[in-house]
């Protein structure tokens, strides 16, 4: 660690958040002490923890006091992990539903977020400064298991409004500060493509953070383009959002020359999982508590495939509490040779973001048409499907709320991005159908990239 980064590291940063009132250096320091603790040893702290966290949620939250009033549910009863089963999942539905009855009543400071949701299924849902502090330090952890840290120069390739919409003048210092250098990955033109190459070997940065499917892109640009990235000192690509598939990291690895560090989660679930140098993607066990259920709800044992169910025991301000992610995936009994006593999720197969061709032929990461969806009022779901460069459908599933004038600004917006003269057509749907494999796709793009 250098001068600079060692600064950062341990002054810039830390001052950083203690101005914020999160407590995310010292959830960092405990999480890097509990990392090694025995498998057996993490459940017993997770059950201390869950009881904690449901008597706390059980005092301030009203959905959840009359649940537990309803279920006769007691959480200083709680004698095992798998007592958690005995609350009823949640889903985005429920959250919608019960958005308000779902904040503590004595919560400060939250902040409002909205996600589309890898099934187009746009939940909003609130976030305080507590499980802040935890996701930022999981993170945190992880990163630093690569051999980088905070205040190392650091490209980051993504989509989102949160992070691009807030450009003022205070992030863009703290930016500065951090190393942290933003490319946008709405946009993916030839042009662009070009500008993002030049800006990485300008930088040499020490690690590389966005979607797989925008790093790979830019790598597969690179590559045709006969540009050198594999000498630029790079030492770990993260990557998130997204499934990750093998051809993808193959193709990461071997352009910019480093390993591809897998993370998986989500805005709304938490930081899950990440995967360590030695390949076991390790969960986040002091804050998250992971179950996998079959299509009737029921727990799966143990390396069995399932949809994975997720507590968050840092949300008492709006909980998290047996949330359907959607997502597939298995938990194994095997012990990472890390040596990390954190469990290990495995074969997770997480939904993808197709990208989509503008009638010009600029790239676009599908993200920048699911955000003009996935903040409109009144939308239960949505599903993008582009047929060709000359016409693009939209499924929408409509919620109460829902107000007809929407399309005008969907249309609108789809044109500015697609192209003026490109067919939009809006399709009203009772629900959006599943792909033949069980899983949601959220945009689906007939267009083929060229190479």
């Amino acid at each position: 660690m250098n001068c600079y980064t060692n600064w950062v590291t341990h002054v810039v940063f830390p001052v950083h958040e203690w101005l914020k009132k999160h407590t995310t250096v010292a959830v960092r320091k405990d999480m890097e002490k509990t990392q090694w603790l025995a498998a057996s040893d993490l459940k017993k702290r997770q059950l201390e923890n869950l009881k904690s966290f449901l008597k706390e949620v059980e005092q301030r939250v009203p959905y959840y006091r009359n649940l537990f009033k309803t279920l006769n549910f007691d959480p200083n009863n709680l004698n095992s992990l798998k007592e958690l089963s005995h609350l009823p999942l949640t889903d985005k539905s429920i959250i919608r539903q019960h958005s308000d009855e779902l904040k503590a009543f004595d919560a400060t400071g939250l902040s409002r977020f909205n996600t589309g949701g890898s099934s187009g299924e746009p939940l909003v849902f609130y976030i305080g400064k507590n499980r802040v502090s935890h996701d930022v330090a999981a993170k945190w952890r992880a990163t630093r298991w690569w051999g980088v840290d905070i205040g190392d120069p650091e490209i980051v390739v993504w989509g989102s409004p949160i992070e691009l919409g807030k450009q003022d003048r205070i992030k863009l210092i703290r930016d500065k500060l951090l190393r942290t250098h933003l490319l946008p990955a709405f946009e993916m033109s030839e042009a662009k493509l070009d500008e993002f190459v030049q800006h990485i070997q300008a930088l040499k940065p020490k690690m590389l953070f966005g979607y797989p499917s925008a790093l790979a892109h830019i790598a597969r640009h690179a590559q045709k383009h006969n540009k050198k990235l594999n000498d630029l000192g790079i030492k770990v690509a993260f990557v998130t959002s997204e499934r990750l598939y093998d051809h993808q990291r193959e193709m990461i690895e071997t352009t910019f020359g480093c390993p591809v560090a897998n993370g998986y989660g989500g805005r709304d679930a938490g930081f899950i999982a990440h995967q360590c140098p030695a390949g076991g993607m390790h969960i986040t066990a002091e804050d998250i508590i992971v179950e996998i259920i079959d299509k009737q709800g029921q727990v799966l044992p143990v390396g069995e495939e399932g949809e994975i169910v997720i507590t968050h025991l840092a949300t008492a301000d709006f909980p998290f509490i047996r949330y359907r992610t959607g997502d597939i995936a298995k938990l194994s009994n095997d012990l990472c040779v890390c040596g990390r006593g954190l469990p290990l999720l495995k074969d997770i197969q997480g939904r993808t973001t197709d990208f989509v061709v503008a009638k010009d032929g600029t790239v676009l990461h599908g993200l920048a048409l699911i955000y003009v969806l996935r903040d409109l009022p009144g939308i239960g779901g949505f599903k993008i499907i582009q047929t060709s460069l000359d016409e693009t459908r939209i499924q929408i599933a409509r919620d109460q709320g829902y107000d007809p004038a929407c399309e005008e600004a969907i249309q609108q917006t789809f044109k500015k991005r697609l192209g003026s003269d490109v067919a939009i057509h809006i399709d009203y749907v009772d629900h959006i159908e599943k792909e033949k494999s069980g899983k949601f796709r959220y945009v689906v793009s007939h267009v083929e990239l060229k190479e």
